[in-house]
């Protein structure tokens, strides 16, 4: 039996060893990627994402144990695999990988898959390849994929062009950092949580989302003009991850957000910038790669050179580089 065949058949060993070669870029796993590719595109993809110290592992811990549950009748054995980027060393390269011994209570579950994948220098909260990392997944039959970044705070949007719904958890006690984030939070947001609503403040930070929210909807002059109001408005969900509290309700707001993306046609537009984001991506790291291979790194120095003597512009000087190419 193929690997192809072992990872649709539901063997860990096999997905495992695969989710390394599509890690490591390495041409024989992306060439299994590409034999599964027409079986992807069932699952339903949840990013989480927020500041340092909001508890995303904790929450994602008690979300998945949820979502293993049966969720309507719609799927008697609802799989959930989580992806868990790490940090990685700037000076090692390497990662703790702590989400994953946060997330050792969930090891147990045969329906439950936990893949750590450390950044290795990628900015926007994801490591390189989570994109590819989450297509195997969804073609091993898994029914949710919640994908945990970082942790960097408001740089994290590369969430909302990979995810289906998007959860951002905020927590009291950050004082400033509310007023900081808001505008990325709103953006990226379909799902709003307030993690540790026992800590002082909770009410506070629950109002405060709730304010910006209302500000961030349209006013009555724009719908004079046509600005349609049916859209999504994001629930403010307020949880108590270590007691499980609010899960309940967090996993409701993530079923009626699938929902509506099916309902009104926002799942199929999601899915068409998810594509095209990840072709963007691939397209600016191979053409680089490309680039480099064509030109010798004595004459990228060269350029690096010309910069730094202000022979010229950075954009003179990548104008010129593309010429030659």
């Amino acid at each position: 039996m193929s690997l192809t065949e072992k990872v649709r058949s539901g063997d860990r060993l096999s997905l495992a060893r695969l989710l390394t070669l599509i890690e490591n870029e390495d041409q024989a796993g992306l060439a299994i990627l590409g034999e599964l590719y027409p079986a992807t595109g069932s699952a339903h993809i949840v990013g989480i994402t927020g500041a340092p110290g909001t508890g995303k592992s904790t929450l994602v811990n008690y979300l998945a144990l949820a979502l293993r549950k049966v969720d309507e009748g719609l799927n008697p054995d609802p799989r959930v695999a989580i992806i868990a980027v790490d940090p990685s060393s700037p000076f090692s390269g390497g990662a703790i990988l702590g989400d994953r011994i946060r997330m050792r209570d969930l090891s147990g579950d045969p329906g439950i898959f936990i893949r750590s994948m450390a950044s290795r220098g990628a900015l926007g909260g994801l490591a390189r390849t989570t994109h590819s990392v989450s297509q195997a997944l969804d073609a091993a039959g898994f029914t949710w994929i919640l994908i945990e970044t970082v942790g960097a705070g408001q740089a994290e949007v590369d969430i909302a062009s990979t995810a289906h719904t998007t959860i951002v958890i905020d927590a009291p006690g950050r004082g400033d950092d509310i007023q900081a984030n808001k505008a990325g939070i709103l953006e990226i947001a379909d799902i709003l949580v307030v993690n540790k609503a026992d800590l002082p403040g909770a009410d506070n930070t629950r109002r405060t989302l709730e304010l910006a929210l209302h500000m961030a909807a349209p006013s009555l002059e724009d719908l004079s003009k046509g600005e349609d109001s049916s859209g999504w408005t994001p629930p403010v969900i307020a949880t108590i991850a270590t007691e499980g509290n609010g899960i309940p309700e967090l996993k409701a707001a993530i079923l009626e957000h699938r929902r509506y993306l099916q309902a009104s046609g926002e799942q199929e537009a999601r899915e068409r910038a998810r594509v095209a984001h990840q072709l963007e991506m691939l397209l600016r790291d191979r053409l680089l790669e490309r680039f480099l291979d064509s030109d010798s790194k004595k004459n990228f120095e060269a350029m690096v050179e010309a910069v730094l003597l202000r022979e010229q512009s950075p954009y003179e000087a990548v104008a010129k580089a593309l010429e030659k190419m």
